[in-house]
């Protein structure tokens, strides 16, 4: 039997945190015990490539009708346009390039400001990191070379937002989660955007972000099957990918796509849908994201759309607290990414988006990766904390909470160098 393996007194004081602080209460009575978890059967995954390559298109469909919404049709211009350039910034470290990309429709622009920062010991292209952030491009690094957002903030104590916007105050917030001297050190760039730019992280019933520049005259929502916020952020990732096949800094056939809760959720989603993203990291995303969803343990269906109703289709509604009908399950999603390495990473006291379950994800997403002939996780065990795995999935358990941290990116630098430097 795989078991995670906590230090009881560090297990205890997760696991009441969690009930305290985020459990629904009630019939959303939380599972936290691995006794506890139902029985569940898991929607099958193919025997060989071809069966896997002629399925993959109901399944997408599936993830799209059920769970994430699908994009609606609709013509659309992109444009790209640099609006500054600096040398030598982040203490000489890096050069600097922030270009806007712009959609439009018949209906009006959406502007989306993406920042790339480049090593400056080093000529050429340089294989890419696309990183999500949760509070603007200036919250990753303290510099003032990085334009501050005018765009609408959620709150957070501390952070220098005031009036939903940010100040100067708001600068290098976020810079923690960011390890921005490992990956230039590394040899990769960093591109990275802010994204309530796509859609603002908050229930508006779709009336600001990207979603008016989709509805039609008869239209003023999406319907029950269309895109939630995450779908939507997970378009906008695709929209700044355009951007970067064409920028001649950037190694257009090495970039990983990285994201952390919400926007691990939303790499996925994005990786899955989009072959040109060479790698995908997803870190603590929990349900929605790499955990299994029939498992029920720690934060359900239920849990997510009650508190969270705009990220997911008004269709994925009909699942709460019925996990075990759905035609697809997180195996799947984590599976539509292969032969592409793609990363899972949980933390010991996250035990709101279930670790286990998102281990279990991935080892059973290897079922597919054999079928390509890669290496993959179908023998593996559980890993303790802090023991990474490695193949073309990879996985690790760290020590802590809900977070990024050095350690977590210790490991992707590794992943990512060892795959992006293989001529196989």
């Amino acid at each position: 039997m795989l078991s995670i393996r906590f230090p009881l007194v560090t297990y205890c004081f997760a696991l009441a945190l969690v009930i305290a602080c985020s459990a629904p209460q009630d019939e959303n009575r939380v599972i936290s015990n691995e006794s506890e978890v139902p029985a569940y059967i898991l929607p099958p995954l193919a025997k060989s490539v071809s069966e896997w390559e002629s399925s993959r298109g109901s399944i997408l469909r599936n993830f799209e009708t059920y769970i994430y919404g699908k994009v609606p049709e609709g013509d659309y211009e992109i444009a790209y346009q640099t609006v500054k350039e600096r040398k030598a910034v982040l203490n000489g470290k890096a050069n600097l390039k922030e270009v806007e990309v712009s959609v439009s429709t018949a209906n009006g622009k959406l502007s989306i400001p993406v920042l790339l920062l480049t090593p400056t010991n080093l000529e050429g292209s340089y294989p890419t990191i696309l990183g999500l952030n949760f509070y603007g491009n200036h919250s990753i690094h303290l510099d003032t070379a990085i334009s501050l957002s005018s765009s609408w903030m959620r709150p957070k104590q501390g952070y220098g937002i005031v009036d939903f916007q940010a100040t100067d105050s708001s600068r290098g917030v976020r810079s923690y989660r960011w390890s921005i001297d490992k990956i230039l050190k590394a040899g990769f760039a960093l591109a990275t955007f802010y994204y309530g730019d796509i859609d603002p992280d908050y229930h508006d019933e779709f009336q600001n972000g990207i979603h008016p520049l989709f509805y039609s005259h008869s239209k003023n929502g999406p319907d029950p099957n269309e895109w939630g916020a995450i779908a939507a952020w997970a378009w906008g990732a695709q929209r700044v990918m355009d951007y970067l096949q064409v920028e001649e800094l950037v190694d257009s056939k090495r970039i990983a796509l990285f994201g952390h809760s919400r926007l691990g959720k939303t790499s996925l989603w994005a990786g899955a849908q989009d072959p040109r993203f060479a790698a995908v990291i997803s870190n603590n995303s929990g349900c929605g994201g790499a955990a299994i969803f029939r498992r029920t343990f720690g934060e359900t269906s239920q849990a997510i759309n009650k508190s969270f109703p705009h990220w997911f289709c008004e269709n994925f509604k009909q699942f709460n607290r019925n996990e075990a009908n759905l035609p697809v399950d997180q195996h799947q999603l984590v599976a539509l990414i292969a032969p592409r390495p793609v990363y899972i990473a949980s933390a010991s006291a996250d035990l709101w988006a279930d670790p286990r379950g998102e281990f279990l994800a991935a080892k059973e997403a290897s079922k597919v990766y054999a079928l390509y002939g890669k290496p993959n996780l179908a023998n593996a065990l559980m890993p303790d904390i802090n023991q990474p795995l490695m193949t073309y999935l990879g996985y690790h358990l760290r020590d802590g909470k809900h977070d990024v941290t050095p350690y977590d990116w210790d490991q992707y630098l590794k992943f990512l160098t060892m795959h992006f430097n293989d001529k196989d």
